[in-house]
C-alpha cells in the first residue's frame, strides 16, 4: 500500500469501479487525480497507430499510477486500462497535495514507489536489448522474483500470463509459450497446471 486507504478516505478520495478492458486514463489527457488500486489489476501502456501497444507495467492491489504527473504541467504520456474488474481510489490533484502537506512522510512513500518503478523500467529497457528470449525472460523473472521477496527454487508463482510477458519483454506470445516450455525441459523454472513457477 502506497498511501493507507483510510488516509485517502479523509482526505475525500472516492472508490471507482472499472470493468475489464475500461479505460481509466488516455494518452493525452490532462491529470486530475491520484490513483491508487484498491483490488484488480492495471495495465499501463502506449499504443501506437497500428495497433500495437508497448506495455510499461501492471500495477495491482496496493499499488499507484500515474502520481509522477501530478508534479508537472504535462499531459499523460501513457494509458491506463483495467484489465480484470478493478477498485480504485481515486483523490483529487488538490486534495493529493493538502494530504502531502499535512502528512510529509507520504511524500517519501511515493517518492520511493515511483523510484522503484523507474528501477523495474529501466531492467525493462535493458533486456529489450538482450537478442537470446531464454536470457530475456530468465532476467524479468529474477528481478520479479527478488522483488517479491522469494528465494528458494519455484516458490515464486509468476503472476502474469504468457501473454503479459510477452507485452513486457516486447516477444512474441509463441516465443514466450516455446521458451518456457524450454526452461521447463531444463529445470530453470516448473510448470504446474499453466501455473509457472520460478
Amino acid at each position: 500500500m502506497v498511501i493507507p486507504e483510510e488516509l485517502l478516505l479523509q482526505h475525500g478520495a472516492v472508490v471507482k469501479s472499472y470493468s475489464e478492458n475500461e479505460n481509466i486514463f488516455s494518452e493525452g489527457s490532462c491529470s486530475k487525480y491520484y490513483y491508487q488500486i484498491h483490488d484488480g489489476i492495471v495495465k499501463i501502456c502506449n499504443t501506437f497507430d497500428d495497433g500495437k501497444e508497448f506495455v510499461h507495467g501492471f500495477p495491482f492491489r496496493g499499488h499507484c499510477f500515474g502520481e509522477s504527473y501530478l508534479f508537472t504541467n504535462r499531459h499523460y504520456g501513457i494509458s491506463a486500462t483495467a484489465i480484470t474488474t478493478c477498485t480504485v481510489f481515486s483523490l483529487g490533484k488538490e486534495d493529493f497535495f493538502k494530504l502531502v502537506l499535512n502528512n510529509p512522510e507520504i511524500l517519501l512513500d511515493v517518492n520511493y514507489y515511483t523510484a522503484e518503478r523507474l528501477h523495474f523500467r529501466y531492467l525493462i529497457s535493458s533486456f529489450l536489448a538482450i537478442g537470446d528470449p531464454l536470457i530475456r525472460i530468465q532476467k524479468l523473472l529474477d528481478h520479479l522474483k527478488d522483488y517479491f521477496g522469494f528465494t528458494e527454487p519455484y516458490s515464486f508463482q509468476v503472476p502474469f500470463t504468457r501473454n503479459e510477458l510477452a507485452s513486457l519483454t516486447g516477444l512474441r506470445v509463441e516465443t514466450i509459450i516455446r521458451v518456457i516450455k524450454k526452461m521447463h525441459a531444463l529445470q530453470i523454472l516448473k510448470i504446474d497446471r499453466s501455473k509457472i513457477f520460478y
